[in-house]
Formats: C-alpha cells, structure tokens, sequence
C-alpha cells in the first residue's frame, strides 16, 4: 500500500466517522465529496500518465530514432556470418564440383549477396542511401 492509498482510506475512514457524527442526511453530500477526491486522484494519475508518454514521444522524435528492434543485436550479426561462412564451404563445394570456376563464382556472389542483405536491414544507411532533407521533395546523398 502505498502513501496515495493510505491517504485514501483515511479520508474515507473520516468521511465514515462524519456521516456517524452527523447522521443520514448528510450522507449523499458526504459521498458526493469522497467521490469528488477520488475523481481528482485518478485525473491526476492519468494527467501524469499522459504527460509521460506524450514526452517519450517527443524524445523519440527529437532524437529521429527508429524504435529499437530486438533483431538488430550484435549477436545475431555474429551468428548469420558463422553460419553463412560455414555453408558457404559446401555451397562452394557443390558450386566448384559441377560447374568449376563459374558454379564457384555463382556461389560466393549468392553468400556476398545475402549477406550484403543482411547488413543493408541492420543498417539502413550502411550503403549510402538518399534521405529527404525537407517538405518540398529535395533530395540529398
């Protein structure tokens, strides 16, 4: 329980007492007024919960970053070069084995390509791509 809860039941432990105090026909002006408080807390606690999230997206969008992806770790990268090395030694293999020096060639440009994928979807600007730099579609490299 937290200090907001504590306050809380006190004052409907005093809103309790009062309407013993002072009888039932006081009552519907002593609820009304319990639940007036409550109404301010909870406005408040939404108010605070707006004004958080409407500030993160605003840093977001200062800062002009893309939400992370859990994808885009360095392990992951680590990994597909591993196992595109480790393929590509059959993939020559097969390549070398049937078509000798073009089927080599063929295969080694299939492990640079997707490869170069990869890299290109971890990082978007890797390859020099053309951003826009304003509203009236000028381009800039």
């Amino acid at each position: 329980m937290d200090a907001q809860d504590a306050d809380l039941k006190k004052e409907l432990d005093a809103t309790l007492q009062t309407r013993r105090e002072l009888g039932e026909e006081y009552e519907s002006a002593l609820v009304d007024s319990f639940l007036e408080k409550v109404d301010q807390r909870i406005d408040a606690a939404v108010e605070r919960r707006v004004r958080r999230q409407f500030a993160e997206q605003q840093m977001v969008a200062a800062r002009g970053a893309r939400s992370p992806r859990p994808t885009d770790s360095w392990g992951e990268r680590f990994g597909f070069g591993i196992v595109s090395l480790v393929l590509a030694i059959p993939l020559s293999a097969i390549g070398a084995g049937t078509a000798h020096l073009p089927g080599l060639l063929v295969s080694w440009a299939g492990i640079v390509g997707v490869n170069v994928v990869q890299a290109a979807r971890s990082h978007p600007g890797l390859f020099g791509h053309r951003r826009q730099t304003s509203k009236d579609d000028t381009w800039e490299d």
